[in-house]
């Protein structure tokens, strides 16, 4: 193969050296280059790394010595030492062209490790971790995270490879090289800026049409979808400089954190856009219900409220006037520390598909006791806009972009 890409595999060689040579023989098979980045902290490896152990607890600040001592006692510690020097030894493979994509391999410390590291590389670029933890509940939202990162569960666990983990793990070699392969990733360009765009299932009209008047107004919509991870995502990708603005319709994370919903961004949504100086238009769509599906006890404790069940796992229940006072005040704290321009639209006609005159969802005395909260609690409550359509219509899209390029020019001509 003439385009050769260079493929780093983090393991930890004391306890799965002899198998993983394995990985190493099949990514270079397939014409590229395969660098082992060994983590051990318990024993010496049967064999050193391409990077060892050694440098990497030296780049971390210890000597591999002090990380096997501490290994036994603080485990943590070790861990921490070694994911802080891959990712300085990687960033020096990544400046230096050698990097192309990175495979992790291995049980729990493997994939936490390999996860940590993969954390720290660029939005694109092939990160695969190959584990029997991939599908783990508990521990799977902690590995990932808001990366890019692709889990592939080989159900079996990676000692002493034998016919069937043979079949996982080249299967999972495949998909790393394939991703090397194709991916363009350092090729990613625009030619306009970047806004962010919440969105998720009950505002997808507006949001639909947005996309389309953000375009015609010269700029590039990316769409981040609200479930939780989504929204997480784009507070993150905000923080970092990815985008020029946000048109923030579907707000509902804060509910969720609040009552601890299925789509629980944790407790930071709003604080990155507001912390950014980025244009804002935000509006409540997401705010009139919480995401209960597949949690019988929650079902049971909100049995007396409306709810609207899509399935078992889609279970939506109603807010209270009580719960969205409280994510008034959260918003108004959060808006009141905003360094840029900003609008908080509200539809009058209702705020999401479900929020409808008929339907079970419908309850505007709840929503009134939101307005009203947030402009007592804001420091300028004009910045309120109420608009007499309801939230999952094109003629709402119109609203919120026209005002989203009032903001932005306002931006622009300040600097």
């Amino acid at each position: 193969m003439s385009n050769k890409k260079g493929i780093v595999i983090i393991c930890n060689l004391d306890t799965r050296g002899e198998d993983i040579i394995f990985v190493k023989r099949l990514i270079e098979k397939r014409g590229h280059n395969a660098y082992f980045l060994d983590f051990s902290m318990e024993e010496p490896p049967p064999f050193p790394g391409d990077i060892t152990c050694e440098q990497v607890a030296e780049r971390g600040g210890m000597t591999i010595e002090a990380v096997r001592e501490c290994y036994r006692s603080d485990r943590d510690r070790a861990m921490e030492n070694q994911i802080a020097g891959a990712i300085s030894l990687v960033a020096d493979l990544m400046k230096q062209g050698k990097l192309h994509g990175v495979f992790g391999v291995g049980g729990g410390t493997s994939s936490l490790v390999g996860t940590s590291v993969m954390k720290s590389l660029p939005f694109g670029m092939p990160k695969l971790m190959a584990s029997p933890m991939a599908a783990h509940p508990s521990y799977v939202g902690k590995y990932v995270g808001t990366a890019d990162i692709t889990m592939h569960h080989t159900v079996l666990d990676v000692v002493k490879m034998n016919p069937l983990l043979k079949v996982q793990i080249t299967n999972a070699v495949g998909a790393i090289c394939g991703m090397v392969e194709m991916s363009e990733w350092q090729n990613v360009s625009f030619d306009s800026p970047c806004v962010a765009i919440s969105s998720f299932g009950f505002g997808e009209m507006a949001v639909q049409a947005a996309m389309g008047m953000l375009e015609e107004a010269g700029f590039t919509p990316i769409v981040c979808h609200a479930q939780g991870k989504g929204d997480k995502a784009m507070e993150d990708m905000i923080r970092s400089g990815a985008f020029r603005g946000v048109l923030d319709i579907c707000t509902g994370g804060i509910i969720e954190n609040i009552c601890q919903g299925n789509r629980d961004p944790g407790p930071d949504r709003l604080k990155a856009g507001a912390a950014s100086g980025i244009p804002m238009v935000l509006a409540p769509c997401g705010l009139d219900i919480i995401s209960y599906g597949g949690r019988p006890d929650m079902i049971e404790k909100t049995r007396d409220r409306p709810q609207y069940v899509q399935d078992s796992l889609r279970v939506q229940v109603r807010t209270s006037a009580d719960e969205l006072r409280q994510a008034a005040e959260v918003i108004a704290g959060r808006l009141n520390e905003a360094t840029g321009e900003w609008t908080f639209l509200i539809p009058l006609q209702g705020w999401s598909s479900q929020d409808l005159k008929g339907r079970v969802i419908y309850d505007p005395a709840a929503d009134a006791a939101f307005v009203a909260r947030l402009k007592e609690t804001l420091n300028e409550p004009e910045r309120v806009k109420e608009v007499d359509l309801h939230l999952y219509t094109p003629e709402f899209a119109r609203v919120a972009v026209d005002e989203f390029v009032r903001l932005y020019q306002l931006g622009q001509s300040a600097n």
